[in-house]
């Protein structure tokens, strides 16, 4: 069930194992450790997704429409077992179910960090992605709060480059490219104490508005 683009396979046989063995063990990790679902994606080669859709909307960046999730709790050989189905997949987790994200520019992400933990504050899984943007994992549920919280903090008006992905969107999770651009990285890696318990988003709400404000004003 792998894809190909153009009829040329995107990457050479060695590499593509090589690359299946580690995306076969970050799969392991985010389900058996982190405790997330983990979702085949489509990739995108030249601006071409792999979904075979010629004006695709978002290119190398949704759910394979005939893959399996690999459910939250799926040890070493199931997550393996699952994923080899799909070779050449990106890995994407879905929003909502153990955690929501704060996007914001990736220079403005990287200075409310050093902020965030200068100031003690509790910090979740936090990726940049390709695109210059870093995504903040927080406790599910801030999408819909968010903008209440924004409000009653005074940054509401504020043109802020803030968004929140909440149920029903995707992120693509390292060692996965987004959309053929480059591969999404950690600046703050999950751990057993973050990924199951991410922050509150009203806890670092107000230092990411701040700092987003100053960058864009």
């Amino acid at each position: 069930m792998g894809f190909t683009i153009g009829g040329i396979r995107e990457m050479r046989s060695g590499a593509r194992r090589r690359g299946r063995a580690t995306e076969c063990t970050a799969v392991a990790e985010y389900t058996g450790l982190w405790g997330w679902d983990v979702v085949p994606g489509a990739r995108a080669v030249s601006g071409r997704c792999s979904c075979g859709d010629p004006v695709c909307a978002t290119p190398g960046a949704h759910p394979l429409s005939f893959a399996e999730p690999v459910p939250a709790g799926a040890g070493l050989d199931d997550a393996v077992k699952a994923w080899s189905e799909y070779p050449g997949a990106a890995l994407l987790l879905p929003v909502g179910r153990a955690f929501d994200v704060i996007e914001v520019a990736e220079a403005a992400g990287r200075r409310a960090l050093v902020r965030l933990e200068r100031m003690g504050l509790p910090l979740g899984p936090v990726c940049a992605t390709p695109t210059g943007r870093a995504r903040f994992f927080v406790a599910p549920g801030a999408a819909a709060e968010l903008p209440r919280l924004l409000y009653r903090m005074g940054w509401d008006d504020a043109g802020l480059d803030l968004h929140c992905l909440g149920p029903g969107s995707y992120v693509t999770a390292p060692p996965s490219d987004l959309g053929g651009l480059g591969p999404v990285r950690w600046l703050r890696p999950p751990t057993l104490d973050t990924a199951g318990a991410p922050p509150q988003a009203r806890l670092l709400l107000g230092t990411l508005a701040y700092i987003c404000h100053r960058t864009h004003f």
